[in-house]
């Protein structure tokens, strides 16, 4: 059926055994004339080797089509790959006059909206649960709305020592860590093989959850920045401890989407 067809491909295809076997193999075997590839794969396992076994095989192989575009469509991965450690991409809602939010715009939750998106990306999303186990918040972990999405897996942050809690769970897919740092909280990610790691900040008024942001920024531990703001002035909470930091970012982008701002940056 593939006979004879060009094959339009993000990233370059693997040429070896792992979770799949060889990439380039089906190719072949489908006898494609032509594979476009976006991006050379930074895995060094990978890396020209299965551009080399498609050009052996009699394949015509363009290089580099949309690359900046392929390169952001696989950020994630391209980090795992030359840190081996999780993106981390920080996300929250603000009000116009810059008072953080609990709730996410109207379509953002939705099937096709920034959010749904957000957690069908995202291999693990770490919350505060002193936000989860709030009255208003329903229901007690998100999850996306996209058609056959992989859910993520959900990281609660310990609530404050006085509050006993029960988690109870239908499957083993939820992590309970003590209120602790970023960085052992990514170590443990990066132990289970997690690609990336979205922080989703609510309103959460402790003081420790304040303090386990700020401890992030300083070790240089999120890569990325998603906020959304909302069409309402006033809120309960700010993120203070952050804006003393000075903290500049670059890629700025922004975006309108029915009655909010989507804005996204990187550190």
């Amino acid at each position: 059926m593939a006979e004879g067809a060009t094959a339009y491909v993000s990233l370059e295809p693997c040429n070896h055994y792992g979770r799949t076997p060889p990439c380039t193999e089906a190719l072949i075997k489908a006898k494609v004339k032509r594979v476009v590839v976006g991006m050379v794969d930074p895995n060094p396992i990978v890396t020209s080797k299965g551009l080399g076994r498609l050009i052996d095989a009699g394949i015509e192989v363009t290089i580099g089509v949309e690359e900046q575009l392929c390169q952001k469509l696989n950020e994630a991965f391209i980090h795992r790959m030359l840190t081996g450690k999780p993106f981390v991409t920080l996300r929250y809602s603000i009000s116009l006059d810059g008072h953080l939010l609990d709730e996410v715009g109207r379509e953002g939750s939705e099937s096709g909206g920034y959010y749904s998106k957000l957690l069908q990306e995202n291999d693990a999303v770490i919350h505060s649960s002193t936000r989860l186990l709030a009255e208003s918040c329903h229901p007690l972990v998100p999850s996306s709305r996209e058609p056959g999405a992989n859910q993520p897996l959900h990281i609660l942050l310990s609530v404050p020592p006085m509050q006993k809690t029960i988690t109870i769970t239908e499957k083993d897919g939820v992590l309970a860590l003590d209120m602790t740092n970023l960085r052992s909280i990514l170590e443990e990610c990066e132990h289970r093989g997690l690609c990336s790691v979205m922080v989703d900040v609510r309103c959460d008024s402790s003081a420790e959850f304040g303090q386990f942001l700020k401890e992030g920024f300083e070790q240089n531990l999120f890569q990325k920045a998603v906020v959304e703001v909302l069409p309402v002035w006033g809120g309960s909470h700010h993120l203070n401890s952050l804006g003393q930091l000075g903290l500049k970012v670059k890629s700025l982008t922004s975006m309108v989407s029915s009655d909010t701002v989507l804005l996204e940056a990187y550190f």
